[in-house]
């Protein structure tokens, strides 16, 4: 799956996949011109992905600078090394992820109500057991805390996504792969056959 326009069932797939990732890379520009990447939390509401951070900092003061951000997550699933499909050539080696990336500009958050939204799905995504009032602005408690935090949301004006799971395997080298993580069994390997079966047009489950 790469593609920059979505079907309903890809885009139910991306978003699925975004509201598991904790992590994502945020690219910026500074005034010298020099590139930074920041890792951070974030949240995505279907619409917008959302980043805290203090007032003052790197990453804020290359906003302030140019709003153009690039913003990328990502999971690998598994290595496969070349000899689950080739006793002898190490061409087949590879890596086989999950990644969306994201083209927009970053806009400062400054309305509490969006803001106590935003942080409410930091919650349920980071503390889902709970353990903590509602955020609200009406709430003296976190109206302070809302008013002094930053929040900024990407706005994407471009969005691909990239599923890598052998897609390009015929047999007897998909068999020969699906073998080999079902040996290892490592921690994410089943899951990742389980990709396979779904994503490789020659082995698609039925």
């Amino acid at each position: 799956m790469r593609r920059k326009e979505f079907g309903m069932q890809e885009e139910a797939e991306i978003q699925q996949f975004l509201r598991e990732m904790n992590f994502g890379f945020l690219g910026t520009v500074g005034e010298d011109g020099w590139s930074r990447v920041t890792p951070l939390n974030f949240v995505y509401d279907g619409q917008c992905f959302y980043f805290h951070g203090s007032l003052a900092g790197e990453k804020m003061k290359h906003l302030a600078n140019d709003l153009r951000v690039s913003f990328t997550v990502a999971k690998e699933y598994a290595i496969i090394p070349s000899y689950f499909s080739d006793p002898k050539l190490a061409c087949p080696a590879s890596a086989y992820y999950k990644s969306v990336m994201v083209r927009g500009r970053a806009e400062k958050v400054e309305d509490l109500a969006e803001k106590a939204r935003a942080f409410t799905l930091f919650m349920e995504k980071l503390q889902p057991e709970g353990g903590y009032s509602p955020i609200t602005p009406a709430d003296p408690d976190y109206a302070g805390q809302l008013k002094s935090v930053s929040l900024c949301r990407i706005v994407p004006e471009a969005m691909s996504a990239k599923f890598k799971f052998g897609q390009n395997l015929k047999e007897p080298r998909f068999s020969g792969v699906v073998e080999g993580l079902e040996n290892r069994g490592g921690e994410l390997d089943l899951e990742t056959i389980g990709h396979m079966m779904k994503y490789c047009p020659f082995h698609r489950e039925k």
